[in-house]
């Protein structure tokens, strides 16, 4: 129960509010405010749009907007602001149509949307890919009298730059805007280098980043970035580079998605040893690596067989906190399988299991072509064992298993005589719906002959038999 001063004020309220980290409690400071109703106090559309705030930052949606429908049966004015925190809420959940439901709502509660409310909406509809949608918003604004503007150009030029068909129509919006009283600003031209870099188009994004240079725009950290990972792209590694010191002398530090884009681009051109120094560099400006500086460095050491310094990059990622994820497992894996390492692959992918990794839809096929790998690998490495252990487990955890592993396990354990654990391994591969070809028959029947096992090599053949038979019938 909170004991009120005699004169509760409004500032008061929203300080109780924001000293509350839990929101639960909020709104019972919330509540026994408006209980106070009865001794004039009244909440404000400052204390509304807090406690409207903090309902948005926890996702309660529902119970936000029953706040704005408390203040219009208040009669509180509820401001642009208030309607348009909503909308970006629920653009931060990937919710579009309610952003477009909830403006449409806005004059119904008293409050006349002005140009920024429009733009806001636009820009939320084009982070969110709904392009065509954006783009009849748009038309919509023009209809309606809304100006052109530097901020409401930039987000269509952002539309049209997302794809590869419209980036002509950004360029030319581009070059239309000082005839309609807008001058391009930085953001106008990062955004065209952004995209133009995404195309390919490196020579195009050099001109225009000249040109700003010359306009006197100066590159941002992503503008920056976009260039340097395009020119990475073509393998013109001296030139980002230069395009680092470039952007350093100019005052504008690196961020980790820059030094991220450079250390891939250095790992890809077979430069893993210059993206070890840069990573040193990074972290000397106290920019902390992610999981995908990680991965990248751990990729490019694996390809060039430095796996030794890519497991002191696994461990130190460890250290720092840092979970791998599955892509970065199998890179590792990888790297141990191109050189015939199978053993120290599967410790790895036991690791995996024990450590509860699992990969996502992404990479859910690299996953089962590495598990594949390392079976086949133990089987040539004489270690059946771990070989057929492996193979349950993939079994067990629903990871495909190849017709040619098959083959593999198949044909090693004939040869070693282990003639009912072949068999096994043809049942389930039956009931894989993999059929069996003729080599496995062969090595089947001719294990099961040479113990003179006849009555199975004989089951064997009928299979075989009927097998052609109802192939042919087909």
């Amino acid at each position: 129960m909170i004991k009120w001063p005699k004169q509760i004020t409004a500032s008061l309220v929203q300080q109780l509010i924001r000293a509350e980290k839990d929101l639960q409690k909020a709104i019972l400071v919330f509540d026994a405010a408006a209980a106070e109703y009865a001794n004039g106090f009244r909440h404000d559309n400052n204390s509304f749009g807090l406690m409207i705030s903090r309902l948005l930052s926890a996702n309660q949606f529902k119970p936000a907007e029953d706040l704005l429908d408390r203040m219009k049966d208040e009669k509180c004015l509820i401001t642009e602001d208030i309607f348009l925190s909503v909308c970006r809420a629920y653009g931060r959940v990937h919710k579009p149509h309610d952003v477009i439901r909830i403006f449409q709502k806005m004059k119904e509660y008293d409050c006349e949307p002005t140009q920024k409310s429009y733009i806001t909406v636009f820009a939320i509809l084009v982070a969110e890919n709904q392009l065509k949608v954006a783009l009849r918003f748009y038309k919509y604004m023009r209809e309606i009298g809304i100006p052109p503007s530097v901020a409401s150009l930039n987000v269509l030029i952002k539309a049209l730059c997302k794809n590869s068909g419209t980036m002509d129509a950004a360029l030319r919006i581009f070059r239309e805007m000082p005839n309609r009283g807008c001058t391009p600003d930085s953001y106008t031209y990062g955004t065209l280098i952004s995209g133009l870099c995404r195309l390919g188009k490196i020579a195009e994004a050099k001109e225009l980043f000249t040109e700003m240079n010359v306009k006197g725009c100066s590159p941002s950290v992503v503008t920056y970035t976009s260039l340097i990972h395009g020119l990475c792209q073509l393998n013109n590694l001296d030139e980002a580079m230069g395009l680092l010191e470039e952007m350093k002398n100019g005052g504008i530090e690196p961020n980790v998605y820059t030094y991220s884009t450079l250390m891939d681009g250095l790992c890809k051109g077979g430069h893993s040893s210059k993206a070890m120094e840069l990573l040193e560099i990074m972290v000397g400006k106290r920019h902390q690596p992610n999981v995908i500086t990680y991965s990248t460095l751990i990729n490019g050491l694996c390809k060039e067989g430095k796996l030794r310094e890519a497991l002191e990059i696994l461990d130190r990622m460890k250290l720092q906190g840092k979970k791998p994820d599955a892509g970065l497992y199998c890179k590792l894996i990888n790297g141990f399988c191109d050189v015939h390492k199978f053993q120290e692959a599967a410790n790895f992918l036991d690791e995996m299991v024990l450590a509860g990794i699992s990969p996502n839809r992404l990479t859910w096929g690299l996953h089962v072509r590495v598990h594949n790998t390392v079976v086949r690998g133990l089987c040539s490495e004489s270690d059946p064992n771990r070989a057929f252990q492996l193979y349950l487990s993939m079994c067990s955890r629903g990871i495909s298993v190849e017709a040619k592993t098959f083959d593999f396990l198949v044909n090693y354990f004939c040869k070693k005589g282990d003639l009912h654990k072949s068999a096994r391994i043809v049942d389930q591969m039956v009931l894989d719906g993999c059929v069996p070809d003729k080599g496995i028959w062969s090595t089947m029947v001719g294990g099961f002959w040479g113990r003179r096992k006849v009555r199975e090599a004989t089951e064997f053949v009928l299979f075989e038999l009927m097998d052609e038979f109802v192939g042919a019938g087909k």
